[in-house]
């Protein structure tokens, strides 16, 4: 096959993620794959890195009403007579999916990665049942939310959901912590669905029960500065670290006692499947498909969302208890291999775009 992986965030993501390691796959096993992204994007650099072919294309939200943008796709789209075409955002959905249709794409395919509910909009459901031949949820919740505002958005039966998949050859999952302080930790954009201010409130409810740990908070984003302000404000400097950008996250995670996680909602949740490779137990909040990667009570603890509380004593809970914090990390180990393996994942999305798909218009 010819696919076409068709991402133009400018940032990088779990998203993003997804189309480049299933691109490298897909080459790797003898398709012709073509990344199109911003040309200023990780994505695109990363992909030119791992030796594959790009093309660079700056789409916005309005690029779908720009006859020139729109016919720069369609040409490359028909050049490159393409048997597959994989979506990522709504912006690539509405400028690309159409130009797929007239270019004689056979198969386009939206890979949702987001549990946002789809808005019922005309041109959602002109895209849906007109332009999409496949549809792929990262998780049930992320197919809830596809179907939220229009349960005939798109033929329920055909989304298939199929799980993130993170890679375990030549991972060791030895619980190890170097760090003397018990040591919690998180992954993540610095960005308003990740709520790392609750996390910092968490911090501060631990201290007021006299619980001393280290925090740590792993990525960056345009709420670093908000959240820098946040810990200086509540006087927790000593203990709130804010580390950047984490290149190797399974070295980050070896450094940690529990992961912790504070998002508001989560279309999957890349970290937490690494996190229980890495044999850590978790903490975090009840929302959207959290409780589909981790199982509470046993890889795990969830609490309710914005109960500050209860995730404290839930973070005292495993760290009073060594032996529940191995059992978890041993339980939460096993169930991402048989879950979330990339490899199986993988091949599970090779074979649905083999599918015939959806009748369009029907």
């Amino acid at each position: 096959m010819k696919i076409c992986f068709f991402n133009c965030a400018r940032v990088w993501g779990g998203g993003e993620n997804w189309h480049l390691s299933h691109a490298i796959s897909f080459n790797q096993m003898g398709h012709e794959v073509v990344v199109a992204s911003d040309s200023r994007s990780p994505l695109l650099q990363r992909a030119k890195a791992a030796g594959l072919r790009t093309r660079g294309f700056e789409i916005s939200n309005l690029s779908f009403m720009n006859i020139f943008k729109l016919l720069s796709i369609y040409r490359f789209l028909r050049a490159e007579k393409f048997d597959v075409v994989i979506l990522n955002f709504s912006k690539d959905l509405k400028t690309v999916s159409p130009m797929a249709r007239l270019a004689g794409v056979r198969h386009i395919v939206y890979r949702r990665g987001s549990d946002i509910a789809i808005r019922n909009t005309l041109i959602n459901r002109i895209l849906f049942r007109h332009c999409l031949t496949h549809v792929i949820a990262n998780s049930e919740a992320t197919k809830r939310s596809i179907l939220r505002n229009n349960p005939r958005l798109f033929p329920e039966e055909m989304i298939r959901v199929i799980y993130n998949g993170i890679d375990f050859e030549g991972f060791d999952n030895t619980n190890s912590r170097p760090s003397s302080k018990f040591t919690i930790g998180t992954i993540g954009r610095m960005a308003q669905q990740k709520r790392h201010d609750l996390l910092v409130e968490i911090a501060g409810k631990l201290r007021e029960t006299g619980f001393e740990c280290r925090v740590l908070i792993g990525g960056d984003g345009e709420l670093h500065g908000k959240i820098r302000d946040m810990i200086d404000q509540r006087g927790l400097q000593d203990m709130v670290e804010l580390t950047g950008f984490v290149d190797n996250p399974h070295n980050y995670l070896q450094g940690i006692d529990i992961f912790v996680l504070t998002s508001e909602w989560e279309g999957f949740g890349y970290v937490l499947a690494e996190a229980m490779r890495a044999g850590k137990p978790i903490v975090g909040f009840d929302t959207s498909s959290v409780g589909e990667v981790v199982d509470n009570g046993n890889t795990g603890l969830l609490v309710p969302f914005g109960d500050i509380e209860a995730f404290a004593q839930a973070v005292r809970t495993l760290a009073d208890d060594a032996e529940l914090r191995r059992k978890m990390g041993m339980a939460g180990y096993e169930r991402a291999h048989r879950l979330f393996n990339f490899d199986t994942n993988m091949r599970l999305v090779l074979d649905y775009l083999e599918t015939p798909g959806r009748t369009l218009g029907k």
